[in-house]
């Protein structure tokens, strides 16, 4: 059986001592022996106090993004060995903030994958469709293209290194939420997806998160669907006490 996933992103939140402050509160409010793996992913110029901080704790940390090149003249970015270095081994590629004010295509996505993958990075792989896409009834083709031309080169055995993360960006900071049945449809139709290339050895063992505006009122209703494997959780990550009720709805 797949293992439920929560994964907090905390977009650009939290300064040094904030970030100890929020650490702190969920080492308190999070169970430590729940059957569910918890990721949270401060900014980059916290993630070594937060690996260090989670040390002998359940809670992962994650990097929010790398660049796809091992080193060179990029002003301000991060490679996957520097993650590495500092004991990061996830990391978030893919997410809609990213394709939208900076602009990365399926193309240097499929890169960043395979860059992450050779270093033996986890990737959470973030794709969705926007509003005009749902609109237009055209989300099916449009996620199913964000996968076949980011994911679908990969090996078999690259995918025990593969989380996807499901995001309707018009969910996203709106408080617009998928229903239940939308998110378990959608999840259906990529395991289906996947199962076409890959078949039933990725397919069910692939976690599919969804990540859309989930809150402490309805994780529990979205993480029962069959095809849900958990959340890719923004805001309500900044939150202790609300990421700590998320987290118990997956259980």
């Amino acid at each position: 059986m797949r293992q439920k996933i929560v994964a907090g992103n905390w977009k650009m939140h939290k300064n040094a001592e904030e970030t100890e402050d929020l650490l702190n509160d969920l080492i308190d409010k999070l169970p430590s022996d729940a059957e569910v793996h918890i990721i949270v992913a401060p900014t980059f110029v916290n993630l070594a106090s937060a690996v260090e901080h989670l040390e002998f704790t359940n809670i992962n940390v994650a990097a929010q993004n790398m660049h796809q090149a091992e080193g060179g003249a990029f002003t301000g970015e991060i490679s996957a060995d520097m993650l590495k270095s500092v004991g990061v081994s996830t990391v978030i590629l893919g997410h809609s903030e990213r394709r939208a004010y900076f602009h990365e295509s399926n193309s240097l996505l499929k890169s960043k994958v395979d860059t992450a993958l050779k270093h033996e990075l986890v990737v959470i792989f973030c794709f969705g469709e926007e509003l005009k896409d749902r609109q237009s009834g055209n989300h099916f083709n449009l996620v199913e293209n964000q996968l076949k031309d980011s994911l679908f080169h990969l090996a078999e055995k690259d995918w025990a290194n593969i989380i996807l993360a499901y995001e309707p960006v018009w969910a996203i900071g709106t408080g617009e939420t998928a229903s239940p049945e939308q998110a378990q449809e959608m999840h259906e139709f990529i395991r289906n997806t996947i199962d076409s290339k890959f078949g039933k050895n990725v397919s069910e063992n692939v976690a599919i998160l969804y990540g859309g505006s989930v809150k402490p009122d309805n994780a529990r209703e979205i993480f029962s669907k069959p095809d849900v494997d958990g959340g890719l959780i923004g805001g309500a990550a900044l939150k202790a006490d609300d990421f700590a009720t998320i987290v118990s709805a997956a259980i």
